[in-house]
């Protein structure tokens, strides 16, 4: 695989709707609009606001807006002018600690934005005072949020934390939307009601990295730092199969099929796991191989040879390269083709510097690496 120019981490990325937009951010306190235009990918714009690093971003699905939250405290609307430039809103989000994750809702009427300061903030538009407003879920969230993901209902949110829980919240907000309807997850739904509860530490426990509803919204998948995999089933009156791995921790994960769920982190390579009607979660295989190989073969070399020759020549004998297609954890995972019903294409972004794009109607194919 190659690079152009040092390799920095893509700490987070979202695609626009049409999929010829991406936004990236490259562990610093910026984001870069690339747009693929007749020549092929190009840098359109670098949004700077932002003072600290930005720890997610997220791209409306329907519409041109980006959202973006930063370990500054702060949280950013983008909107994309007539003009071709992008304008941005400060999101008024009330914490002291940092913005760590950020999705938009299904309907676009809000986002949820997690932090350090143990508070969920339910983010929507105040048209008389033009600006981003924020209402807080705070009990009883007692660490960091980690992760958020969105019910198809636009009403519940998912979100995980450092305390090794997993909650599901009600964020109706009777001023911009109709009463909910009644769910598998609970019937009453005022705003800040928790729905649901789950704990990652029954089999010795790991923080939440990722979390993810089903397209039905009927079962909600997590991954925790005890590389482990877990899924509850509201309908089956919330039972949860965890799958303790032998892999690495994964840092995010998607569902692409009612019954399939792929997963990506510290392994370096997207998992994939599988679901049966029962909820039992099995493990699927990797989507590629990525054993260590050494470049030069020194496997038969001593230690003390090694060393010797390391020092006489100034330079390494061994140097090892994964097999996979990214040399390092994988820090996001988007779908860009289809949806949680039935995706054909993914992307990946990782402590490498490269975004991946894997074709899963075939995935004997060679990967596509846009190396932005």
């Amino acid at each position: 695989m190659q690079k152009l120019g040092p390799a920095t981490p893509i700490q987070c990325h979202a695609w626009s709707s049409n999929r010829k937009s991406l936004a990236i951010s490259h562990n610093n306190n910026s984001v870069e609009v690339w747009e693929d235009g007749s020549t092929g990918w190009a840098l359109s714009e670098r949004l700077e606001q932002h003072d600290l690093r930005v720890n997610d971003i997220d791209w409306a699905p329907n519409t041109n807006r980006i959202v973006t939250c930063s370990a500054d405290r702060n949280a950013y609307v983008w909107v994309k002018g007539s003009d071709g430039k992008w304008k941005h809103t400060l999101v008024l989000l009330r914490i002291n600690r940092a913005a760590t994750c950020v999705r938009w809702s299904p309907n676009e009427n809000k986002f949820a934005v997690g932090s350090g300061a143990r508070i969920l903030s339910i983010c929507y538009f105040d048209s008389e005072n033009d600006w981003w407003i924020a209402k807080h879920i705070r009990k009883p969230i007692r660490s960091t949020i980690t992760t958020v993901d969105w019910h198809p209902n636009n009403i519940l949110l998912a979100a995980g934390s450092t305390d090794f829980k997993v909650r599901v919240f009600s964020t109706y907000i009777k001023e911009i939307e109709p009463k909910p309807s009644a769910t598998e997850w609970g019937a009453k739904m005022p705003f800040a009601n928790l729905m649901a509860e789950f704990s990652n530490s029954p089999t010795g426990g790991g923080w939440i990295h990722g979390v993810s509803f089903n397209t039905e919204g009927t079962r909600l998948a997590w991954v925790g730092h005890d590389s482990s995999i877990a899924v509850a089933d509201a309908p089956s009156g919330m039972v949860m199969m965890k799958l303790k791995t032998s892999l690495l921790p994964m840092l995010t994960l998607t569902w692409i099929t009612p019954n399939k769920i792929l997963g990506a982190g510290h392994d370096c390579v997207p998992i994939l796991f599988h679901v049966d009607t029962a909820g039992k979660l099995s493990f699927g295989g990797k989507l590629e191989s990525e054993e260590a190989v050494a470049v030069e073969n020194a496997a038969s070399a001593s230690a003390m040879n090694m060393f010797r020759n390391k020092d006489r020549v100034g330079q390494e004998l061994l140097d090892s390269r994964l097999s996979s297609t990214h040399q390092n954890q994988i820090c996001s995972l988007r779908i860009i083709a289809g949806s949680k019903q039935g995706a054909s294409v993914i992307s990946t972004t990782a402590g490498d510097g490269n975004l991946v794009i894997w074709n899963l109607d075939n995935l004997d194919d060679k990967f596509k690496d846009l190396n932005l």
